[in-house]
């Protein structure tokens, strides 16, 4: 079925619910390898020194701190775990790292926007699912 899968995550209650649910797939049925990914936005580099490094810094720990939630929320799992920070749109980092390493599935959270939350994807999980090489699965 499926051997390689990335989750991303970014600390919303939806991205959540996508490692919960690799976590219960791994143990179910068979994985060989997730990989956790955490995407930032660029960094505008016409901030210049020292506040650049403070941006730096300060994005690193946040993405560390929602890296470390989504391992514990995926929990043991009986297969290889490999985490990934990405700095670039979310969708094209998420749709990049899933070509490079050749997953048979994506998953993650969706946010609604919006009156309409419960009948639209969030634009990054709709850019996902239209370009992404393998199947994606979008979760609530």
């Amino acid at each position: 079925m499926f051997e390689k899968i990335l989750v991303a995550v970014d600390g919303s209650t939806h991205s959540q619910n996508a490692a919960r649910i690799v976590g219960e797939m791994a143990k179910t049925y068979g994985v060989k390898k997730i990989y956790v990914v955490v995407a930032f936005e660029p960094i505008p580099t016409y901030l210049g020194e020292p506040n650049l490094q403070v941006v730096i810094d300060a994005r690193l720990a946040e993405a560390n701190q929602i890296l470390a939630e989504g391992l514990a929320i995926l929990g043991q799992v009986p297969c290889e775990v490999i985490t990934e920070i990405l700095e670039g749109p979310s969708a094209d980092a998420i749709i990049e790292v899933a070509a490079i390493r050749s997953v048979d599935l994506i998953v993650l959270g969706s946010r609604g926007r919006g009156q309409l939350a419960g009948l639209l994807l969030g634009s990054t999980s709709q850019k996902v699912v239209g370009h992404a090489h393998c199947p994606v699965l979008v979760t609530r």
